[in-house]
């Protein structure tokens, strides 16, 4: 697949077959993370992989919990309540893995490790997985018990939790505005 296909086809991947992702697969689409640009060209990133079902579930648990604590948008929207309050909603969506992609704090943290999580994506989107990066997770992450249940230092800021597993079926297209442009001349 080229880069023009994986970009038009990637999408957010929230189901997925049983099949586990294996090692040299992960290592794979990591090798494509590190490719990408960084600020001063630190390549400051640090890969976590979570595969432990247990301590998915667990994590799961105390971000949806954290979110209703802290989330003023969890708590203005009736949809987020209700999916975070349910204790049978999975955060992960029951993917086989979980890579956060953090990194030491700095001044381009967020970007560094952004530019690494997109070039992740396309790599698995190119190898037939799916992905999705997991907003509800991030609060509870940089906590301190977060980043414990990482093993992270409390300098280092996770960024960027992304699940990846087998796509149970492919995801539809979504339609796309038209870009706004203004051309200064």
């Amino acid at each position: 697949m080229d880069i023009n296909e994986a970009i038009y086809n990637r999408r957010a991947v929230r189901e997925f077959n049983s099949q586990s992702v294996d090692e040299e697969e992960l290592k794979q689409l990591i090798d494509a993370a590190i490719q990408a640009p960084s600020a001063v060209n630190q390549q400051p990133w640090l890969f976590t992989i979570v595969r432990d079902k247990a301590l998915l579930a667990r994590i799961s648990r105390e971000a949806k919990a954290h979110m209703l604590r802290t989330s003023a948008a969890a708590l203005a929207s009736h949809h987020f309540q209700s999916i975070l309050e349910n204790p049978d909603f999975d955060i992960f969506y029951h993917a086989p893995a979980l890579v956060v992609i953090s990194a030491p704090e700095g001044p381009w943290v967020t970007e560094d490790c952004a530019l690494a999580a997109e070039n992740l994506m396309l790599a698995a989107c190119a190898v037939g997985l799916g992905t999705c990066w997991i907003g509800f997770a991030q609060g509870w992450l940089g906590t301190s018990e977060g980043k414990s249940s990482l093993k992270l230092s409390g300098t280092t800021v996770p960024v960027a939790p992304i699940i990846v597993g087998h796509p149970k079926t492919a995801v539809a297209p979504v339609p796309r505005k038209v870009a706004k442009i203004d051309w200064i001349s």
